[in-house]
Order: C-alpha cells, then sequence, then structure tokens
C-alpha cells in the first residue's frame, strides 16, 4: 500500500479533533490533514445533542477555572472567525440545597477567581426563576459567565476554518489501526494509508481500540439527553431561563434553555452500568427510564409535560478520577478520558494538541499525563465507574 505523507493527522473530527484540526491549520508552513469514520458533524459522537452547558464556577476544581477562562475566550475567537452563534452568555443556574459539596466548591472557586456571579437565596430564586419547582433549603449560585454552547455549529465551524486554512479532511473514512515506526507514524485506513511525522488521536470513546494501553484505564459510561414541552414555552427562552444544573437528594438534573421554540433541555441519566466498547452501549432509553425521568421532571420544573417529546443517548470515556488524558509520548498525541464534561473545554484542548504537535510550550497538568493516570489507577484498582 502507497503511503501517503504529511506533517500530521488527526484522528477524530469531534469535538476536540474539530479544535485540533482548527489550530494546527493556523500554524504556517503545517500540513494538516483529518480523518473521521463518520460523515461531517455527526450524531454518534459525545458532543452531540443541540447545546452544551457551559460552566465558569465549575464544581469541579480550581485546575479546571483556568482551562474555562481560556475556553471562553476561544469559543469568542471561534465565533469571530466563522461568524456563527455558538456561545450563548445566558448564565447558568446552579440550584441545591445549602451546603451541598459541589455547590460548595462551585462558590468556593468564584471567589477565589473573581468570576461574576450571583448568590440566590430560597426566595430571591423563587420570585426571579419560577420555572424551577425548589424545596424550602434551596439556594443557588448564578454563573453570569455561564451559559448554553451549541455544539454541531462549534464542530461545523471548527472544521470549515480548518479546510480554509488548508487542511485537508477525509469522511466516512474508518482508522484500520496506527504503526509507530523509526521515520514517523502509520495511519492505516479504509481509503489508503498516510505516514505522519505526528498524529493525534482524538477519537473519543474509540480511542481504545487505537490505543491498547487505554483498555484498563478507559470505561465509557452513558449520556442520556431528553426534552420537555412546558405549557409555557415563552418562560424558558435563553432571555428568562438560564442553563442549569439541579441537585435534590439523589437526583441531578442539568439542561439548557429552549433554543427550537417549544421543549427545553432536562436530563438526568439512569443507572446504566459502564461498558468497555462503544459496541455495547445502548443506543436509547428504555421506555421504564423515560417514564421515571418524566415523573422527576415534572417535581422540578413548572407546568412541565412529563412525557419527553425527544431523546438521545450518547457515551463518553471516563478515567476514575475523571481527569482527562492530554499527553504526547514520542509521535503520538493523546487526548481522551473526557469524563462527561469536556466539551466545554474542547478548545483548550485543541489549543494544547496543536502546543505539544509543535512542540510549544503549554499549561497541561502533570496529573493529565497518561504514565501519572497509570500510576493512579494502580492506587486505585479496577475502574467501577460512576458520577455524572
Amino acid at each position: 500500500m502507497d503511503l501517503q505523507k504529511t506533517d500530521v493527522v488527526v484522528v477524530g473530527a469531534g469535538a476536540v479533533g474539530a479544535m485540533a484540526l482548527w489550530q494546527l491549520s493556523k500554524r504556517d508552513g503545517l500540513d494538516v490533514v483529518g480523518i473521521e469514520q463518520y460523515g461531517r458533524v455527526h450524531s454518534h459522537g459525545s458532543y452531540a445533542g443541540e447545546t452544551r452547558v457551559f460552566r465558569t464556577a465549575v464544581h469541579e476544581g480550581g485546575t479546571y477555572v483556568k482551562m474555562i477562562q481560556r475556553s471562553r475566550e476561544l469559543w469568542r475567537e471561534l465565533e469571530a472567525e466563522s461568524g456563527r452563534d455558538i456561545y450563548y452568555e445566558v448564565g447558568c443556574l446552579s440550584i441545591a440545597p445549602a451546603g451541598f459539596p459541589d455547590l460548595e466548591v462551585a462558590m468556593a472557586n468564584v471567589r477565589e477567581f473573581d468570576i461574576p456571579h450571583r448568590v440566590l437565596s430560597n426566595e430571591e430564586l423563587r420570585t426571579e426563576y419560577p420555572q424551577h419547582l425548589v424545596n424550602d433549603d434551596d439556594i443557588a449560585l448564578l454563573d453570569e459567565h455561564g451559559g448554553g454552547l451549541r455544539p454541531e455549529v462549534a464542530v461545523m465551524s471548527a472544521l470549515d476554518l480548518a479546510e480554509q486554512n488548508g487542511a485537508r479532511l477525509f469522511f466516512n473514512t474508518p482508522v484500520i489501526d496506527i504503526e509507530e515506526r523509526a521515520d514517523g507514524v502509520v495511519v492505516r485506513t479504509t481509503q489508503g494509508a498516510w505516514l505522519a511525522d505526528t498524529v493525534v488521536i482524538a477519537s473519543g470513546s474509540w480511542s481504545t481500540r487505537l490505543r491498547p494501553q487505554l483498555h484498563e484505564l478507559l470505561r465509557l459510561q452513558v449520556l442520556g439527553l431528553t426534552w420537555f414541552m412546558p405549557n409555557d414555552p415563552e418562560a424558558f427562552v435563553p432571555a428568562k431561563f438560564p442553563a442549569f444544573l439541579r441537585d435534590a437528594g439523589a437526583v441531578h438534573f442539568f439542561g439548557a434553555p429552549s433554543f427550537d421554540g417549544y421543549a427545553f433541555k432536562a436530563c438526568t441519566n439512569p443507572e446504566w452500568p459502564v461498558f468497555r466498547d462503544v459496541s455495547e452501549v445502548p443506543t436509547h432509553h428504555t421506555r421504564e427510564e423515560l417514564i421515571r425521568i418524566g415523573q422527576r421532571a415534572a417535581e422540578l420544573f413548572d407546568g412541565v409535560n412529563p412525557e419527553p417529546v425527544r431523546e438521545s443517548v450518547h457515551h463518553c470515556a471516563y478515567t476514575p478520577d475523571r481527569l482527562p488524558v492530554v499527553d504526547r509520548t514520542d509521535r503520538v498525541v493523546t487526548i481522551t478520558g473526557l469524563s462527561g464534561h469536556g466539551f466545554k473545554f474542547s478548545p483548550q484542548l485543541g489549543e494544547w494538541a496543536a502546543q505539544l504537535v509543535q512542540g510549544e510550550d503549554n499549561t497541561v497538568d502533570p496529573r493529565f499525563a497518561l504514565a501519572e493516570h497509570m500510576q493512579r489507577l494502580a492506587e486505585l484498582g479496577p475502574y467501577t465507574g460512576g458520577g455524572h
């Protein structure tokens, strides 16, 4: 098989791959190829589903605050370069009982990093956001820089810009295997083979198929999305209804305002097991699951029909401690294990991918290195999953 030569191949053109292609295509003199097993902007990846919540008041800890701040800048750059609306800064409302651990961490972060915010009392919450049916001990944190992202628009925009900058993209082209050699990395696909100086693996839940060393580290968790129609859709438009996180007892909901004019996104996940391969992941909720989710939604939101108007099921690769893998080993850059909260950071991850390819200075947390992950895995023991 004849080898086509290039400087860098990006495997995967979803959230991280698209952002990496956008960033790499800006580098002068760099020949960039992107390879995607599905079509341009598809429904199979972790990013799909109309909206994603964007939070600057993150509850995952201070490590992520700088990532989100840089990502916020890059989201605006992507909008400016593409001319498309992607990041709707309508705020993000975190509602939980006073003292709830995740809310306490988020509040500590907004104070430490001076993030624009408001803390709403129970009375203020009920007055200003009557769409939410809250308990007497609930309070809220309004992250004023939070909001909603349009993932399909974002991925399309990044890919379009990469092509405009000279990147060559190949869709419906599965990668068969990757072979590291002394003279480069061979990427074999169903449509031919490439010899690249460097390869970026940004293939999400499929990463273990290309990097066997990830097999023990990663597990796939299911992410279910549901949309509901309220009696008064106008009350759930972006200007009146911020993106949100809700925690009530053991129930965790997250969602976004109505962008389609009739339904808003409100999601919670059933007790799905973890999986090792994409082929094992369910493709839809069961009828029983949808009934239970609808009942919970009706308890949390005012005037909501408990029957979802649409639903979809996705998946994401998780690490045991939910820190991502961002690593360069010899000629291969690997970014995976985003653990259900990676889309909002995808511009930063794409920038890091380009920096790692080029050997540039970067701000990657040393804990994200694959060797560090494997050391922690040995200490933690087998991965059993858990978490949103």
